[in-house]
């Protein structure tokens, strides 16, 4: 599977098991206001760095993380939500 970046760019994402899929999905902390209203993720950087070198299957060292704008880190750090909260949302019947 792949992801194509708003830059064009496309990086390869890995096959990863359950236990990694939800420790990647336990380890985001969404911060929401007063009204319950989502408002971003607590450590952020760290989160998005961790999900980068979980799922990207390819250089994610941290010179080549180092490089990366914030924009393009969490543009793919949307995107493998995306894929990996597929299927979240259906109850079992």
């Amino acid at each position: 599977m792949e992801i194509k970046l708003k830059s064009k760019k496309i990086l390869k994402i890995k096959n990863i098991t359950l236990d990694e899929r939800d420790d990647l999905l336990d380890s985001v902390k969404y911060k929401m206001n007063k009204k319950g209203e989502f408002e971003g993720v607590e450590m952020m950087h760290s989160t998005m760095t961790k999900w980068i070198r979980t799922c990207i299957d390819g250089d994610t060292s941290d010179e080549t993380i180092m490089k990366m704008t914030l924009a393009d880190k969490t543009e793919i750090f949307s995107k493998l939500q995306s894929v990996y909260l597929l299927g979240e949302g259906n109850a079992s019947k």
